[in-house]
């Protein structure tokens, strides 16, 4: 499929366009995706979800990887959320009212996280906690040749009578959806209290460090609605070596299995219908692939919120993680409707487009906004380090 690059890629100089404030999202509210869904009587949020926030200080325009003994210079650097964020700001940035549970530290690199989710994304986080004496763990990411480089520090907050199960709130609120990271032999007990009351719940999960690969280890993931791990993770749980025999064999132990493919875009069986769905990635020069997988998960229970048919749902969520790697970052590069439709008139203006393309994204047309910015589009890069204005 032939699809222009979404956002030209940006070189981030590390000054931020307001330095007294992190940047806001104004375009995340001009797009309501599930109004037509909303009814009285709705739990207060639309997604649900906990994690560990990190400080992300992110450098980019590396030319190649750091050489040990040698000192490197990278072109661009900000600093934004990270972690569990990401999730958190692709999901607000939809138009999702969404709530996130975290420890925050009450050091300086907690307060502008606490700021610039709550203030500058609009997240909720009346589940949130703030641990005294505590910092805040940190990730220093190093983005080349379309990869990156992570080095991570932290300690485990102190547990909380409130919350004993790892920060989550045993009892979380209301919500139409939660996203929850599966782990290995842990059991995640809001995750069952969540499903019982309602709650839609979608999984992802990391690389499985004991090398069991084992799906009885994920004793969650019987609550969950629909599993989206990458084709690695989901060939090694299932015993496969195809991602979509791997993708059909993980519907006996979840209703819907989303596989990503890199490259190769995305794959998608429900279970319950038999539908499949498989749409090819958009083609784009990657900044910085940081977020992209959080982004593609928001993408994808944005759409299935909104009772979209399958196809599209992952059409968009791979729309979403292709915009974001264009701008360097995590919760930093995850687009708004605003982006989304800058990219979407940019492709009807191209000469010479493929139609099966535009037909592919067609369902978009009756959402977006007659957004006024300009195209290229470019985002502000929020930092630290600035003393507010009086």
């Amino acid at each position: 499929m032939a699809v222009p690059p979404a956002v030209p890629p940006a070189v981030p100089t590390g000054t931020p366009a307001a330095p007294d404030r992190p940047r806001a999202a104004p375009d995340s509210t001009a797009v309501d995706p599930l109004k037509s869904a909303r009814r009285a009587g709705d739990p207060p949020c639309d997604v649900y979800l906990t994690g560990t926030v990190f400080l992300d200080i992110i450098f980019t325009g590396l030319d190649s990887a750091p050489v040990r003994g040698t000192e490197s210079w990278a072109r661009g650097m900000g600093s934004s959320p990270g972690g569990v964020a990401n999730m958190a700001t692709a999901l607000a940035r939809l138009g999702l009212r969404t709530s996130l549970a975290a420890a925050f530290g009450d050091d300086h690199y907690g307060e502008y996280c606490w700021d610039a989710l709550e203030q500058g994304e609009g997240i909720d986080l009346t589940s949130s906690r703030t641990v005294p004496d505590w910092h805040s763990p940190v990730t220093v990411s190093m983005a080349y040749e379309g990869e990156r480089t992570m080095v991570s520090h932290g300690h485990e907050p102190p547990p909380d009578a409130h919350a004993p199960d790892g920060g989550a709130p045993a009892c979380p609120p209301r919500a139409r959806a939660a996203i929850a990271s599966l782990t290995p032999g842990t059991r995640a007990p809001w995750i069952e209290s969540a499903a019982r009351r309602g709650t839609t719940i979608f999984a992802d999960v990391g690389w499985d460090d004991t090398g069991r690969w084992d799906l009885g280890q994920l004793p969650d993931l019987r609550h969950c609605e629909a599993f989206l791990p990458n084709a690695e993770e989901a060939m090694r749980y299932t015993r496969t070596t195809c991602p979509r025999a791997a993708a059909h064999a993980l519907t006996e132990h979840v209703p819907v299995a989303v596989v990503t493919l890199g490259a190769e875009g995305a794959y998608a069986v429900d279970g319950r219908t038999g539908e499949t769905a498989s749409v090819p990635a958009i083609e784009v020069e990657a900044l910085d692939p940081t977020g992209a997988g959080d982004v593609f998960v928001a993408g994808f229970v944005t759409g299935t919120l909104a009772d979209w048919p399958l196809a599209d749902r992952l059409a968009f969520a791979g729309l979403t993680a292709a915009l974001s790697v264009q701008e360097f970052g995590g919760s930093l590069s995850a687009p708004g409707w605003e982006e989304i439709g800058a990219w979407w008139r940019r492709v009807r203006e191209l000469d010479q487009q493929d139609p099966v393309a535009l037909e592919r994204y067609g369902f978009l047309e009756a959402l977006l906004p007659d957004a006024a910015r300009p195209w290229p589009l470019r985002r502000a890069v929020p930092t630290i380090g600035f003393r507010r204005s009086a």
